[in-house]
């Protein structure tokens, strides 16, 4: 699988085909509509890129605290759309804050995130890691999903391990409570759906 670096505006769509406004279903653009999320696009200046270390996680006691369900931030643990950051990057990456991610590394052992690249899309970052955590980005994912490595089906997160060199690019903000419940309407309203300008 090909990966890539953010070397233009178009690159993350390239690599990962988004849905247009034209291809949004009825039900996915009424919710969309009702929900009217008042998502900003990065500026310039808040576009920062990022080279962070990425793993993921599953909405599960063992790997949560307190409530598996409800993130740091209070939003629902959704694992289409939702990511944690370590705390070191709370004033960097605030709650809200719409991140895309890639990796221009080959695959190994320890890192296989072309094989679950297809679960990433964009990610809001409404979750917060351990404080022993630095330079660290951790996607959910869902616990029952399961990817093919080495002909067996595993749970996502333990195919994908821990990388290194991972790219994040800020691309907007949205409120909390308005994050979107799937991937297809997130990447709806990054591309150009329901903006307005907080």
């Amino acid at each position: 699988m090909g990966l890539f670096a953010f070397s233009g505006a178009n690159a993350f769509e390239m690599a990962f085909p988004l849905v247009s406004a034209n291809e949004v279903s009825v039900s996915t653009h009424t919710e969309i509509a009702l929900a009217q999320p008042e998502f900003a696009r990065a500026t310039a200046e808040e576009a920062k890129t990022f080279t962070v270390k990425l793993t993921s996680y599953n909405a599960v006691p063992e790997q949560t605290d307190g409530d598996p369900m409800t993130t740091a931030s209070g939003a629902f643990s959704n694992p289409e759309v939702v990511a944690a950051r370590s705390v070191d990057l709370k004033g960097d990456l605030p709650f809200g804050t719409v991140i895309a991610l890639s990796r221009a590394g080959e695959d190994s052992e320890n890192c296989r995130f072309g094989a679950v690249s297809h679960l990433v899309g964009y990610r809001v970052i409404a979750d917060s890691m351990h404080s022993r955590k630095r330079e660290q980005v951790d996607i959910l994912l869902d616990a029952a999903d399961t990817v093919p490595v080495h002909g067996k089906e595993i749970n996502p997160s333990l195919a994908m391990g821990l990388c290194s060199g991972v790219t994040i690019q800020v691309v907007g903000f949205l409120d909390i409570k308005d994050i979107p419940a799937t991937q297809e309407v997130l990447a709806a309203i990054v591309t150009g759906n329901a903006i307005a300008k907080r």
